[in-house]
């Protein structure tokens, strides 16, 4: 029997329309695919049969450990990769069999940048910018400046990328993907290289770019990031689509954790374990456990822990996260090379 079916079954939230997400539930999809498949040489089966479906107007995270079939998902909507069979749509239109309509209105940043190292960050983008036939060359100067201001390379436009360090590299992919106004940005691990304050940057600027219309697909291995920043995710696991829906209603479908705060936490422990916790951790004065069954009065296990001598300083139930959704659906911890 397959557990991680029954795991997702746990959390997967309610396929009706979404609520509190930000995206209206009738918005026409951005990306929607319908038993996409990749079947590389030899048997090995990269993405089996998923079906996605990316809100217009959305920041959309998507997450998976390492080999969960992302990258190869993202290389097949930007038609990079043919897949083995079934549809993709991006934009309204089938690719790859459009992929040269469709990828003027994209931004897309994969698998990391590779600038030439002997420009400098805006001779880079110029350069860039006079390979789009599309591109007016009365604005091209000041295209790339305003693209480079808004990632926060101005002071660095001069020096050449060879010089750069990852997180500037990762910076001046971004400003590339953001030298024309798009319909849609796909982000792999933007934040990658870069420090909190550059994180909180980038994460400001994805919030900036979505409250502009511009639908952003994000795929990171931070899950606290798309928990901030996205309003939809999905999730991913050995090539298959295992949950998909608002950030909100996947966090709130996995099962909180019990946290009692007191000065007396091995007495805590015991009182709850006699009760039926299960998962008990001790940390100082904070005793955590699994959240008992939603049928559970939590007013009884705190009078217990009252008459058993514990002084209960803080009593309650923890929301679950998106870290706890994703341990339920995939079975283990995120990958953070993933």
């Amino acid at each position: 029997m397959d557990r991680t079916a029954d795991r997702a079954a746990d959390v997967a939230p309610d396929t009706g329309p979404d609520t509190g997400s930000g995206v209206a539930p009738d918005a026409d999809p951005v990306i929607e695919t319908r038993g996409l498949t990749k079947r590389y040489r030899g048997g090995q089966l990269a993405v089996d049969g998923l079906d996605l479906r990316v809100p217009g107007g959305s920041v959309f995270g998507f997450l998976g450990p390492n080999g969960s079939g992302k990258t190869t998902t993202i290389r097949m909507l930007m038609g990079l990769v043919e897949p083995t069979s079934g549809t993709a749509r991006v934009l309204g239109s089938p690719v790859p069999a459009a992929v040269r309509t469709v990828l003027p209105h994209v931004g897309a940043l994969i698998e990391g940048p590779a600038p030439y190292g002997f420009l400098t960050g805006r001779d880079n983008l110029l350069r860039l910018d006079r390979a789009d036939p599309t591109a007016d060359p009365r604005t091209r100067r000041a295209r790339v400046e305003g693209a480079l201001e808004r990632v926060g390379l101005g002071a660095a436009a001069g020096k050449r990328a060879k010089a750069y360090s990852l997180g500037m590299k990762q910076r001046l992919g971004l400003a590339a993907a953001l030298l024309r106004p798009r319909r849609l940005l796909v982000l792999d691990e933007p934040t990658n290289g870069l420090d909190p304050q550059g994180m909180r940057e980038i994460r400001a600027l994805v919030r900036e770019l979505a409250s502009e219309g511009t639908t952003v697909f994000l795929s990171s291995h931070l899950l606290d990031e798309i928990e901030q920043v996205c309003d939809h995710a999905a999730v991913m696991a050995r090539g298959r689509l295992l949950v998909q829906g608002p950030v909100a209603a996947l966090a709130a479908r996995a099962r909180g954790r019990l946290v009692v705060t007191t000065p007396d936490p091995d007495t805590a422990a015991r009182v709850l374990r006699e009760h039926g916790a299960g998962g008990l951790a001790v940390e100082g004065e904070r005793v955590g456990a699994d959240a008992p069954p939603p049928d559970t009065e939590l007013a009884d296990l705190n009078t217990a822990l009252v008459r058993a001598g514990v002084r209960v300083r803080s009593f309650g139930v923890e929301r679950g996260t998106l870290e706890d959704a994703f341990v339920a659906l995939t079975g283990e911890g995120f990958d953070v090379a993933g």
